[in-house]
């Protein structure tokens, strides 16, 4: 087997053989009736669009969505896009393809900071609250999720949606409501609790698998609900927690996505509330800006407008410094 490729290395013309994650699997036909499968593929360096046009019956029962999969074809370009043609697909596992270089991190775009290091940062910001009462909530429920917070994404599409993401979300946040605390002189605990617990129901709202999507829970409850009831099951093991304190810890939580120009939510009724609620959007707005600069493959130092912003963005090189 040749060299395995990466996405973010792919160039027209080229053949290649690698592995991927299938995250997306549509039987379709073409304008003359012919059936041929449209994927999508995934590695830590990008995705890409992918199709198989022949022996289609018999390559369609050898993968699903969701699955990782060893692959060798062809790189086209498509409306200016790498596109990649497939002539060989099977389903990939250490047992059968770990001799040839498949390893499950290599198709999970991952955090690029280290996971021990971030959990250690973690374990800090905990140790710092003042409150015993609040330091012991949230120590609580972090020790009780460590394996699955040092490994989950924040969302399955948007911020930081890749292996390790919501750790390193979370602990972004903290750094920049440290330079905001004493300005606004708002509650440090309070906040620090707002920052560590208020995604913390992504834990069951999100799967963690190779493919991460939404749970059934997810679907039918929501991470708010999800993780207000985790704090409340974890507030009823501490002896004498303050009643006002889980109140409004459990507000920070249900008010973080109520805008006040939204009249179907409960809106921030304490600065800490109203001051989690910016710095979250300020966080995932430039993560998102900087993934969508990161991931484009458009020749030139601007991107397309396809994004979220709905604008092209300068890519090029900082001429400033």
């Amino acid at each position: 087997m040749k060299s395995i490729t990466s996405i973010e290395k792919f160039k027209e013309g080229e053949s290649i053989q690698g592995f991927y994650l299938c995250f997306e699997k549509h039987i379709r036909h073409s304008r003359n009736g012919d059936i041929y499968i449209d994927i999508r593929l995934r590695d830590k360096t990008g995705s890409i669009n992918a199709k198989i046009w022949n022996n289609v019956n018999d390559l369609n029962e050898k993968f699903d969505s969701g699955d990782p999969v060893a692959v060798s074809g062809n790189v086209e370009s498509f409306m200016e896009r790498p596109h990649l043609i497939i002539k060989k697909i099977n389903r990939a596992s250490v047992q059968y393809y770990g001799r040839y270089g498949y390893d499950p991190s290599l198709i999970v775009p991952s955090s690029k900071r280290n996971a021990s290091d971030m959990w250690k940062s973690i374990v800090k910001v905990i140790k710092s609250i003042n409150s015993n009462h609040i330091r012991r909530l949230v120590s609580m429920i972090y020790k009780e999720n460590k394996e699955t917070l040092m490994t989950h994404p924040a969302t399955v599409n948007s911020h930081y949606n890749y292996r390790s993401g919501l750790i390193e979300h979370i602990l972004s946040m903290v750094k920049i409501a440290e330079q905001l605390i004493k300005h606004y002189k708002v509650d440090r605990d309070l906040l620090l609790a707002g920052i560590l617990l208020h995604d913390i129901g992504r834990l069951f709202e999100i799967s963690s698998d190779l493919e991460s999507k939404y749970t059934d829970e997810g679907k039918f409850l929501g991470r708010i609900i999800l993780g207000r009831d985790m704090i409340r099951t974890t507030a009823e093991k501490i002896k004498n927690f303050p009643n006002q304190v889980q109140i409004k810890i459990e507000h920070i939580i249900i008010a973080e996505q109520g805008k006040y120009e939204w009249d179907n939510r409960i809106k921030p009724k304490i600065p800490e509330s109203l001051l989690l609620q910016l710095i979250k959007n300020i966080d995932s707005k430039m993560n998102i800006f900087t993934m969508t600069i990161d991931k484009s493959s458009d020749i030139g130092i601007w991107t397309d407008n396809h994004n979220i912003f709905r604008t092209s963005l300068f890519k090029g090189k900082n001429d400033t410094k």
